[in-house]
């Protein structure tokens, strides 16, 4: 099979995706994959469908819009997995794809007559990417995993908190959205190794091992210190000053990761002594003082508002930002100028806004900008144009209950 021409204006035009995913993860992974171009056919129980449709409030028009936000640009198909007849309807659509992505636990899909064996066989050249809690081997392959539980189990926990030790949970699904991005970089390089032998590959993601990837830097500071990080509030081990302050009215955050900064930083404060104070004068030094330096910042940051400080911070070149809330952020004229939100239109959902494309090509931009779909939206039209199914068959596969759609208006 080879990939069809598609859309010569994207990034990934003509890549098509069978996707298999639900919840988090994986929607995250075909998101980006059809937000660059790619034909994602989104494959949904019959009864049912993904369980994050049911994830709210909030609800537009009756639509999750966590749902809303993480399957725009997809096609939606309802096949009954449970059936033999679903299955070899997925055989049939594995045959034309060039990816398929699922997130069940470990064996599900082998369960199903669909797993890497009987999809190779059928299609030698397919990317097979499987995510998992903590992989398909190991003696935690088959534990119950969600977003928290690996926050909790890779360590992230432990480090995430206040400086008083109250740990909390990461501020979004971290450990879903890294094994989402880790998943689009795997198939990336999957079907770069398939364009110089002409071979797929079965692709091994898991929250567990993405998430101590993606703390590779507290982790080589614990792996050289031996020493376990703990709660540092929003501190980081290695840099002092590298924290949000309090200013009169509002917090700020200040990085002032150098020494040519460290002398920016104490012109900006009005404190040229602490420059070569011998507890201050180098990084290190401030580090192993941390406590000393911090009371002292604390209150000459309580001294003026946030805003007369970020406009003094920014005139030394120091890196800084207001704390900002999301409707900030949303009316923030960087956000417009990057096209971080764009509005889509639903048939029930109405005009609804989401995140934009995070990364911009000269040729080939990120422009899927279409909704999410209704359950089994697409069920009929994918079947007829991959798979030339006509309508009696199809109407066949509807009446008996293998195949959904929404109702017809």
């Amino acid at each position: 099979m080879e990939t069809q021409s598609g859309d010569t204006q994207t990034a990934l035009g003509g890549l098509r995706v069978l996707d298999f995913s639900h919840a988090l993860a994986g929607p995250y992974c075909t998101l980006i994959l059809a937000e660059y171009g790619a034909e994602v056919y989104k494959v949904e129980s019959t009864a049912g469908g993904d369980m994050a449709r049911g994830w709210g409030p909030p609800f537009i028009g009756g639509e999750a819009a966590f749902f809303l936000g993480l399957n725009r640009g997809k096609r939606g198909i309802s096949i009954d997995l449970k059936r033999p007849e679903g299955v070899k309807l997925c055989l049939q659509l594995i045959k034309e794809v060039d990816v398929l992505i699922e997130n069940f636990r470990p064996g599900t899909m082998d369960r199903l007559g669909l797993g890497y064996a009987a999809a190779r066989e059928v299609n030698p050249r397919l990317i097979y990417c499987s995510i998992s809690g903590y992989g398909q081997n190991g003696p935690s392959r088959n534990e119950a995993a969600m977003d928290l539980i690996l926050q909790a189990s890779s360590g992230l926990i432990s480090t995430t908190g206040t400086e008083t030790g109250e740990q909390v949970r990461s501020g979004f699904s971290v450990a879903d959205i890294t094994a989402g991005m880790f998943s689009a970089i795997g198939i990336l390089m999957a079907l770069q190794y398939r364009e110089r032998t002409g071979l797929g590959q079965f692709v091994d993601v898991s929250m567990f091992d993405t998430l101590i990837s993606a703390m590779c830097s507290n982790w080589s500071y614990f792996l050289g210190s031996g020493v376990d990080p703990r709660p540092m509030g929003t501190s980081f081990a290695t840099i002092v000053p590298y924290r949000c302050y309090a200013g009169s009215d509002r917090s700020l955050a200040i990085a002032v990761g150098s020494e040519k900064l460290w002398a920016a930083f104490c012109e900006v404060i009005e404190r040229p002594d602490l420059e070569d104070h011998p507890d201050f004068a180098t990084n290190s030094l401030r580090v192993s003082n941390r406590d000393g330096l911090e009371r002292l910042l604390e209150e000459i940051f309580r001294q003026r508002t946030a805003d007369e400080w970020i406009v003094r911070l920014r005139a030394k070149g120091i890196p800084c930002s207001l704390v900002r809330s999301f409707t900030e952020v949303l009316n923030d004229p960087q956000s417009a100028a990057r096209e971080l939100f764009p509005q889509l239109s639903h048939p029930l959902a109405g005009d609804y806004l989401v995140t934009g494309s995070p990364v911009k090509f000269s040729e080939t931009p990120g422009s899927r900008h279409l909704p999410a779909p209704l359950a089994g939206e697409h069920t009929r039209q994918t079947l007829r144009e991959l798979l030339h199914v006509d309508d009696a068959e199809l109407d066949g596969l509807f009446a008996s209950g293998v195949l959904h759609e929404p109702a017809r208006q």
